[in-house]
């Protein structure tokens, strides 16, 4: 029955006979087609570094601003995607939000068969891509709702882990998709790459597999999805045709205000910390003023969670670890090219390590363990757990910075890539432990009926790190100082320390969770 009738997870009898085998379906189906969508949304991290191998004629800012715009798209979506659970139902939105991802994987893989498409082509395919980030806050929400509160924390952590594990799949299976003709020759001739600095021989990429690898995969999810998710009963459960409608607008409505950003940013030259408040603010305000009456009443209750303080401390944490994971993995292939790639003179280095052969292992590391933290917060607590991650995470954070000044100093870069490696997968485990904890304290900390739209709220939020964190790279980068990225990225989780032990973590907490 694809719209239940009754749902209490919290009833022991309820859960053991009929709950647990209805959620572990919708979880296992939720899993895969999160998987696909950080793919999508995340693939620009390993194709802009076989683009400049293959001679695109795009300049390193350029390159870097791709991943950063489905960063700005997906976060920006990710608000829309919040409340759509409530207004359309569950399964409603994991099926059209999944089909969707079609429009960007076909549109990638065909601009991506000649050098000479345009640059515009890219920033459109880049913006639709973003549809994948998106996805994230509603299919969180909609999990929530399965589980009893006592078992949420490993639920989520699950979803998100192994969704998570999309960037990682992604990162390992394109470079292999792109040297073989997948679709026996069906997706276009191939582009020979540029011969290397060390007189390497030119071979043949096919860069559209990148796109186009994920469309069947992406057909079987939808298929799955329809016929085997299911809406919960205190969520909408009418006409799929009315439900699509609404889940439809809504992403519009995010794609106009991310536009209206992306505009700004690239034609105007506005700043971003500029552009991200605007895009933020304008998003809600279409959202809350230029939508259908029953969907505006919808909203207007869950808008609700903008008047409790804790919405906002919870964001500012979880910015810390998701916008972290996700805006180092939009920026570790290139990071690692761009630092270990060249000498400090600017020459070509021949002995860097390939980018592509190291990057995965971090979103790996950070994917795998973020079911842990949320495990580990279960016992301990989330607060308790989220205290000590950030300790590590400031540590991370400034060893990396440190090996990172020294390979640019250094004519020999590759000696600093061992410990460079190892800090920042450090950096990453911490990320996805922070992940898990900091979204297990939310349902503790809010009544069930805000605990969805929250989580929701604040993943949003936090994938705008996908835009932050390459945009910062490009351009302390450029500047030749690298590790100044890396310097601010402390200092912010330094403030994040004081405000969980404050809040949530210290003995006489407001909220001890």
């Amino acid at each position: 029955m694809k719209n239940l009738t009754t749902w209490n997870p919290e009833d022991p009898a309820f859960w053991s006979e009929h709950g647990k085998p209805v959620a572990s379906r919708n979880l296992w189906i939720s899993v895969p087609s999160l998987l696909a969508a950080f793919a999508v949304w995340l693939y620009w991290s390993v194709i802009i570094v076989q683009m400049k191998n293959c001679g695109f004629a795009f300049s390193t800012d350029q390159l870097y601003t791709l991943p950063a715009i489905a960063g700005l798209t997906g976060a920006t979506l990710r608000i829309p995607n919040s409340f759509l659970v409530s207004m359309a139902g569950g399964r409603n939105v994991i099926v059209l939000t999944t089909a969707l991802l079609l429009l960007p994987a076909l549109l990638t893989g065909f601009a991506l068969q000649s050098i000479d498409t345009p640059y515009s082509t890219f920033v459109v395919a880049a913006a639709l891509s973003g549809i994948g980030g998106g996805n994230f806050a509603s299919s969180m929400s909609n999990i929530s709702f399965f589980y009893p509160k006592k078992q949420q924390g490993a639920a989520l952590g699950v979803n998100a882990g192994l969704g998570n594990l999309g960037v990682s799949v992604m990162q390992l299976l394109l470079p292999l998709a792109a040297t073989t003709a997948v679709f026996f020759g069906l997706e276009g001739a191939g582009i020979p790459s540029l011969a290397d600095a060390t007189g390497g021989v030119s071979q043949i990429f096919y860069l559209q597999n990148s796109g186009f690898i994920w469309v069947p995969f992406l057909v079987v999810l939808v298929l799955a999805g329809w016929f085997g998710m299911n809406n919960m009963p205190f969520h909408y459960n009418g006409s799929a045709v009315v439900a699509f409608g609404k889940i439809f607008w809504l992403i519009l409505l995010g794609l106009v205000a991310a536009g209206i950003g992306l505009y700004l940013l690239l034609e105007l030259g506005v700043s971003m910390w500029l552009v991200l408040p605007l895009t933020i603010i304008l998003t809600l305000a279409v959202l809350r003023y230029v939508t259908p009456s029953s969907v505006r009443s919808d909203l207007k209750a869950q808008f609700e969670i903008f008047n409790k303080k804790h919405t906002w401390l919870m964001t500012w944490l979880y910015v810390m670890t998701f916008g972290s994971f996700i805006g180092y993995s939009a920026a570790f292939p290139k990071l690692i090219q761009d630092v270990f790639g060249f000498l400090p003179d600017g020459t070509v280095n021949p002995n860097a390590p390939n980018p592509l052969a190291y990057a995965w292992l971090g979103p790996l590391v950070g994917s795998l363990v973020r079911p842990l933290g949320g495990w580990i917060s279960d016992k301990l607590g989330g607060a308790r757990v989220t205290h000590w991650d950030t300790i590590l995470m400031i540590a991370a954070a400034l060893g990396v910075a440190y090996f990172v000044q020294q390979a640019a100093q250094s004519p020999t870069p590759e000696e600093y890539f061992a410990p460079f490696l190892i800090l920042f997968l450090l950096l990453f485990i911490t990320t996805g432990i922070g992940n898990g904890s900091t979204f297990r304290m939310i349902p503790i900390i809010f009544e069930s009926k805000y605990a969805g739209p929250i989580l929701g709220w604040t993943s949003a939020v936090a994938a705008y790190g996908a835009f932050i964190i390459p945009k910062i790279f490009g351009t302390q980068i450029q500047a030749g100082h690298a590790e100044y990225a890396l310097y601010g990225f402390a200092v912010y989780y330094l403030t994040c320390l004081a405000v969980n032990w404050w809040f949530y973590a210290r003995k006489h907490a407001e909220i001890p969770c």
